[in-house]
């Protein structure tokens, strides 16, 4: 699944070294980033997300959207809640700068159940109970209470995206790249194990 301006755009890789496109799903205007969980995608675009349902991986149906204030759109789901960064940016609309929670439990009625403003969130991350936000530094808050989330460490480092796999934080920014060790009991002890300039 890939995205551009307006569009889902769906290949079979059944065969990796010949893929072939096989729909393209209209979605809106301003789409930005695509996040897939489970049977579903999280699709933001400068003036909301939108749900699609893959149950039929070629067929992906529309199952529901949230609008809000013009601006660039991240995001990222689990089980029960969608997390949204709403940030200004040349281009992006207004000077809105907020972390929205939404509660997916029913995907066809996301509910807002939190809303925090930050200074210009762009990236994000989750790991397990914690999310990792890409701001004026990159703030951990502990999301296992989604409508009362915690700040509870930073990095200081200025980065727009988050990758996170198997305990490993990577950090990409202006100035270079970033490996952070994650400790699974203790997610303030973060270590720092390389920069790519």
């Amino acid at each position: 699944y890939l995205v551009d301006d307006t569009n889902l755009n769906v290949f079979s890789i059944t065969d990796l070294e010949n893929p072939v496109q096989v729909n393209t799903v209209p979605i809106g205007f301003d789409i930005e980033t695509l996040f897939n969980y489970k049977a579903y995608l999280y699709i933001g675009s400068r003036n909301g997300m939108f749900i699609y349902d893959v149950a039929n991986p070629e067929e992906p149906s529309y199952l529901s959207d949230v609008q809000h204030f013009t601006a660039c759109d991240p995001v990222i789901a689990n089980d029960t809640h969608a997390f949204v960064t709403l940030h200004s940016n040349i281009g992006c609309g207004t000077n809105v700068n907020l972390l929205e929670i939404y509660d997916v439990t029913d995907v066809t009625n996301p509910v807002l159940i939190s809303s925090r403003n930050l200074t210009r969130p762009i990236g994000i991350g989750l790991y397990g109970d914690y999310l990792f936000v890409c701001d004026d530094e990159v703030k951990v808050f502990d999301v296992s209470d989604p409508e009362n989330s915690q700040l509870v460490t930073s990095i200081d480092v200025s980065a727009f995206d988050v990758i996170i796999n198997s305990g490993i934080l990577v950090l990409i920014g202006e100035d270079g790249l970033y490996q952070f060790s994650l400790n699974d009991s203790d997610i303030t002890n973060i270590q720092h194990l390389s920069t790519i300039n």
